[in-house]
């Protein structure tokens, strides 16, 4: 406790300007963790949070009994692995062959081209996605070239997985190669000198230089990712879905926003939610754990 008093003197300005930061968690990250108390009650709004009856576990029962459990389980783990497998690797690509771009001009252009589509609205991008495939959109046209049938894609269900994980990496690799450019960056010039001296070519440079040097960071982001395994992005997936797609297209997520705002049924909603939590947080521990041991590199 002295020690704490010692260093908020000697650094009371910076304690100052981190302040705010830690308001905003407490206010709106914290303190809402009060209301998943609903999980466990009949929550009815005119009584409140306190004078509402307790009902246990009845509600993560009935979750666990339902049909829906296995096919929203299956869908979301299904989903998050192929994000896994094929969008996470995507911003490391990319970064490495930015990296290796001779043109600063070029690779401004470049990269300023993959960045824009991060900041463009999500409600836009689903748009997009939906006119581009719909009976007599641009992708159709060029797939029924190539040889497909023509249909609306959104409304196969064998289809959404493979449109959802593509479009996210168009959304998303540019600027999610930002970080790993700036952990390039980050190591030593003389490195690679002196690789040069030795003969090695540019792909002995990535594979012995580059990609052990920003290894910690591809970790500590990999671990993230296993703890939100069972979280996907509700919003994209409402704007693109349909009742004909729900068979792979309906999550976790997506069930608990139809529960909880269509359906008004808060606390069985509260209750999925906090199982979601549960396991995204014993996964997040787990893959920490297990990274701390083959190597190196952990959150903590």
């Amino acid at each position: 406790m002295n020690g704490l008093l010692k260093d908020y003197r000697k650094h009371k300005y910076l304690y100052f300007m981190i302040l705010p930061v830690v308001l905003y968690y407490f206010i709106f990250h914290y303190v809402p963790m009060y209301g998943a108390l609903i999980a466990f009650k009949d929550f009815r709004i005119a009584e409140g949070f306190l004078a509402s009856p307790w009902v246990g576990f009845q509600h993560f029962i009935s979750f666990f009994d339902s049909y829906y459990f296995w096919r929203l389980l299956k869908n979301t783990l299904i989903l998050n692995l192929y994000m896994l497998v094929f969008s996470f690797p995507a911003p490391i690509i990319f970064a490495l062959l930015i990296n290796e771009i001779v043109g600063s001009r070029f690779k401004r252009v470049v990269q300023t081209v993959t960045y824009l589509p991060h900041f463009i609205s999500l409600i836009v991008v689903c748009g997009m996605i939906t006119q581009f495939l719909a009976r007599d959109g641009i992708i159709t046209d060029l797939l029924v070239w190539l040889g497909m049938e023509r249909q609306v894609l959104l409304a196969h269900p064998q289809y959404f997985r493979a449109i959802y994980v593509i479009s996210d990496i168009w959304q998303g690799v540019g600027w999610g190669s930002i970080i790993y450019l700036a952990a390039i960056m980050g190591i030593n010039p003389e490195l690679y000198e002196a690789s040069r001296m030795d003969g090695a070519n540019r792909w002995r440079q990535i594979f012995h230089i580059t990609l052990p040097g920003i290894t910690p960071i591809i970790v500590i982001l990999f671990i993230l990712k296993i703890g939100n395994m069972l979280d996907v992005g509700f919003e994209k997936i409402i704007l693109l879905y349909n009742p004909n797609t729900y068979v792979t297209a309906d999550v976790i997520s997506t069930f608990v926003y139809r529960k909880g705002l269509q359906s008004f049924e808060f606390s069985y909603a509260t209750a999925i939610g906090v199982f979601q939590a549960v396991i995204n947080f014993i996964l997040l521990i787990a893959a920490n754990r297990f990274s701390k041991k083959i190597s190196e590199n952990s959150l903590w």
